[in-house]
């Protein structure tokens, strides 16, 4: 079922080379508090990389629904637009993606201490690390690159 868009035409979305179906566009890297800040968009019907979250965190559907899948593929959970979700670091790693439109998600990353995102291979072996640094300078590019 197809949501009211979320109007981001003001939002300068990036995407990271090799991390299909998603864009982002980060709100604040606070490194004193341990936050990151951003919004997520994922392709509708598609998934992104196997991943696993090593920082608490806590997501807001804004647009579409929000589909998690475990490491074998099948469907774990569906998120409809407007669920808050808070969640610890850790957990089983998964996949996530849109319904049949583009989802959007708010994603705050607490109590960082280390990576806040680790991407995996199928085995699962972590292959990409994002934590407060790779953040800031993504931020940095962000700013620099903003029109």
């Amino acid at each position: 079922m197809a949501t009211l868009a979320f109007d981001d035409r003001n939002i300068p979305w990036r995407t990271v080379e090799g991390f299909d179906h998603a864009a982002f566009h980060i709100l604040s890297v606070d490194e004193d508090a341990r936050i990151v800040d951003l919004l997520f968009k994922f392709a509708a019907n598609e998934r992104i990389a196997l991943h696993r979250h090593g920082a608490a965190y806590r997501t807001l559907v804004l647009q579409g629904e929000l589909r998690i899948y475990r490491p074998d593929g099948t469907l774990k959970e569906v998120r409809p637009v407007g669920s808050y979700v808070a969640g610890m670091a850790g957990g089983e790693p998964h996949t996530e993606g849109g319904g049949d439109q583009d989802v959007i998600v708010y994603f705050t990353n607490r109590d960082i201490d280390g990576p806040v995102y680790e991407l995996l291979d199928e085995s699962p072996a972590v292959i990409a690390t994002f934590g407060i640094p790779e953040f800031r300078a993504l931020l940095e590019e962000q700013i620099a690159t903003a029109t």
